[in-house]
């Protein structure tokens, strides 16, 4: 009389194991650049939360406002959030090609707490006046293309 086998056997299940470590290899990298690139989304939203006021601060005045005083922003040094460190606006050094000398918010990251491709690195938002209105062009070299949106790239 023939015996039932029952369970598995340990090919069948170093067989099993082998296609999960196989499966985490590839699905952890991918993890971690979807969590960096959400972490870096925190800082379009911060600059484009900050485009507004400076917008209707250029319209009203012609100039950059300047944080922490009466000139636009009063009361606040910087903005912040969960992963960015600061945001700062300023006049723009220098104007990407074809455009004039304007405002820029540079977004720094936070140097803990986040997606180590973003640790303490910084991304500028370069403003400049079109019309009446402002357009934002972003740039960041000290991050990775792979990380950033497309308009960022």
């Amino acid at each position: 009389m023939k015996s039932m086998q029952k369970g598995f056997t340990l090919i069948e299940l170093m067989i099993v194991v082998a296609i999960i470590a196989i499966l985490a290899a590839i699905a952890i990298p991918q993890y971690q650049t979807y969590i960096t690139k959400s972490q870096f989304t925190e800082a379009t939203t911060v600059a484009t939360g900050l485009e507004d006021d400076i917008n209707l601060h250029w319209t009203q005045n012609g100039a950059c406002p300047t944080l922490g005083t009466t000139d636009g922003f009063a009361g606040e040094d910087s903005y912040a959030g969960k992963y960015v460190a600061s945001a700062k606006v300023e006049a723009a050094d220098a104007a990407p090609a074809g455009w004039t000398k304007t405002c820029k918010i540079t977004v720094t990251f936070k140097d803990h707490s986040i997606s180590e491709p973003l640790n303490a690195k910084t991304v500028v938002f370069n403003g400049a006046e079109s019309g009446s209105n402002f357009q934002w062009k972003c740039s960041s070299t000290d991050v990775a293309a792979k990380y950033k949106p497309e308009t960022c790239r």
